[in-house]
């Protein structure tokens, strides 16, 4: 057993990412294979750009709320409690709500490649309505 100190807070750069967002490292390069767990914290609109994890990744919504959408599918809203599993090689994006800061923990496993940023008609920039229903919603 080893006890460690946390690492400094990083600033996610604007190759990966859209808007302000700031990301906590846990674990990185754990036993024998390439994972790392980050806190990731966006603030409201920011988001990642298109990318893929070779072995994949997991989402843990911590707070706030936001989206996901693996390339070609349609937009899903994510919110405290949601746990987003996406495949290796699966192309996708996430990131908070217009007007609503999120935060995750990510776990990551495998290389990540990085592709474009999103356009403007793929991020939602309105705001969530709690009246609005046509979001697709995972369910348990």
């Amino acid at each position: 057993m080893e006890l460690t100190q946390p690492k400094p807070t990083f600033k996610g750069p604007a190759e990966w990412f859209t808007g302000a967002v700031w990301g906590d490292l846990i674990a990185d390069n754990q036993g024998p294979t390439a994972i790392s767990l980050t806190s990731v914290h966006f603030t409201p609109c920011a988001h990642t750009a298109w990318h893929r994890h070779s072995l994949g990744q997991t989402l843990c919504v911590t707070e706030g709320e936001g989206f996901v959408q693996s390339r070609g599918r349609p937009l899903i809203r994510i919110r405290p409690g949601d746990i987003v599993v996406v495949a290796g090689g699966e192309w996708h994006w996430h990131g908070a709500a217009p007007d609503q800061f999120m935060t995750h923990l990510a776990l990551t496993e495998g290389d990540t490649e990085w592709g474009d940023h999103l356009t403007d008609d793929e991020y939602p920039h309105e705001p969530i309505l709690a009246s609005q229903q046509n979001l697709t919603r995972s369910t348990p």
